[in-house]
This record gives C-alpha cells, sequence and structure tokens, in this order.
C-alpha cells in the first residue's frame, strides 16, 4: 500500500530540493533519514520532514510496520513565486524571484 505525506509552498527551490530527493529515492526510511540528517543545506531538512511525515501517516492511518517502509516515489513540484524588486542605477529596478516548492514523498512496504 502506497502513503504519501506532502508539504506545500516550502521556501527552497524546486532544483535544490530534488538534488536532496535524488539522495534517499528507493531507500528504506530509516536509511534515508540518516543519510540527510547529515546532508548540510536546508533542502534537507525540509525533505527530512517530510519522509519522517510518510512514516508516521503509514503507521499511524494504516498499521504498517516502519521498518519495511521505503520511499517509492519523491518529487519537488514548483510552487508559488514571490517577485520582489531590488533598485538599480539610473532610477531602474530588477525583479528577483522567490521560488517555492511542493515536496511530496511516497512510502510503501511492497517492493
Amino acid at each position: 500500500m502506497d502513503v504519501r505525506a506532502t508539504a506545500k509552498t516550502v521556501r527552497v527551490t524546486p532544483r535544490k530540493a530534488r538534488l536532496a530527493l535524488d539522495l534517499v529515492r528507493g531507500k528504506s526510511v530509516d536509511e534515508a533519514l540518516a543519510i540527510l540528517q547529515f546532508t548540510p543545506n536546508e533542502a534537507a531538512r525540509q525533505v527530512s520532514k517530510v519522509v519522517k511525515s510518510a512514516a508516521a501517516n503509514a503507521e499511524h492511518n494504516n498499521s504498517m510496520n516502519r521498518a519495511d517502509l521505503y520511499i517509492k516515489e519523491c518529487y519537488a513540484d514548483e510552487g508559488i513565486v514571490m517577485k520582489r524588486f531590488m533598485p538599480r542605477a539610473k532610477g531602474n529596478a530588477s525583479q528577483i524571484l522567490k521560488r517555492t516548492s511542493h515536496i511530496t514523498v511516497v512510502v510503501s512496504d511492497e517492493r
């Protein structure tokens, strides 16, 4: 059975989130959390929260054993983009895009 968890509008770019997700795709939940704990970037911390949430959903809602869970799918889609402006020379302004992402993790107990 597949169980999912999603974090919406996370303040990390999808490109950086995908780098952290690539590290843990296909691994067991405990191994994935160990890898993410020692990965030194903010995206890894956010992905770790989503993996913990998916594992908790599987344990609590579907009575699955945590030791059997592995990450079946994980992806980061683009969320909203906040647009900000910075003053530049000669009265101009340049746009700054603050990107967000929707991080989804699917865990399963069937290989």
